[in-house]
């Protein structure tokens, strides 16, 4: 934005996310739990989209902690390393704070060992809100496993973050899921998947998570500039009356390149 501000050039900006994933009451955990662990780990959780925090109802906690546990433990190379040492340590700096505030892992929470910058893929247990873990996003093979008792609770603890770039919504209950997925902050929700993108719809971020869209004819429209051209047919009414009105106005987009 510094860059474009001299000349006032358009842009776009697709930026981080805080990603939630609610798993409500009736999900089908089994079906679900391997589909929410690649959410959160696939490329080692360096994907802009990927399940940054994953909110369970209460009383499905265990079941779900259980399998994403067990997947954990069974991954091996599958979970490839940090991209860059810059980001290797402010992963790691995130999960010391966690051991420094008494949080509990369920999984990992220590380096992979060797050469690279690989890292266990690690679960937090059920940390509190305020949590860096939480609040912050980690885009590493680290995410925070959180319980909630209603559903107005998780949304208003899901949305109250400066992002809002992807959610998900996991139930059995499609018309209740899109019902809590329309109250979520966020440019783009799935209900039971994730990360599924499509050149076919807008693509873009809420809040801090970026300016604009891509994709779609929104993101066609991002690459355009609005002209007005208006005709008048008659010549030169008297201004003071109702014929002063143009005849026609015609609306058209120019490429941002030609305007």
């Amino acid at each position: 934005m510094a860059s474009a501000a001299p000349t006032l050039a358009s842009v776009t900006l697709e930026l981080g996310g805080n990603d939630p994933a609610i798993v409500l009451r009736d999900a089908d955990i089994p079906a679900i739990a391997t589909q929410l662990f690649w959410a959160a780990f696939a490329n080692a959780g360096q994907i802009c989209l990927a399940a940054k925090r994953i909110y369970v109802d209460s009383s499905r906690y265990d079941e779900l902690a259980a399998a994403l546990t067990g997947l954990a433990r069974t991954v091996g190379t599958e979970i490839g390393p940090v991209s860059n040492r810059r980001q290797y340590e402010a992963v790691l700096d995130l999960i010391q704070d966690s051991k420094d505030h008494g949080h509990t892992f369920l999984t990992g929470g220590m380096p992979g060992g060797g050469k690279g910058f690989f890292l266990h893929p690690t679960i937090v247990d059920d940390p509190p809100e305020s949590a860096r873990i939480v609040q912050e996003e980690q885009f590493g093979p680290v995410v925070p496993l959180v319980r909630y008792e209603t559903v107005d609770e998780v949304l208003s603890r899901a949305n109250a973050v400066d992002h809002g770039l992807g959610a998900s919504v996991w139930s059995a209950d499609t018309a209740a899921a899109s019902a809590v997925a329309g109250q979520l902050e966020a440019g783009t929700v799935w209900v039971n998947e994730v990360m599924h993108l499509s050149p076919l719809v807008p693509f873009g971020g809420h809040k801090q998570s970026g300016i604009g869209v891509e994709s779609g004819n929104a993101g066609l429209l991002e690459f355009s500039q609005p002209q007005t051209i208006t005709l008048r047919k008659s010549a030169y009414p008297d201004c003071s009356t109702s014929a002063a009105e143009p005849d026609v106005i015609n609306l058209h987009r120019r490429s941002t390149e030609d305007a």
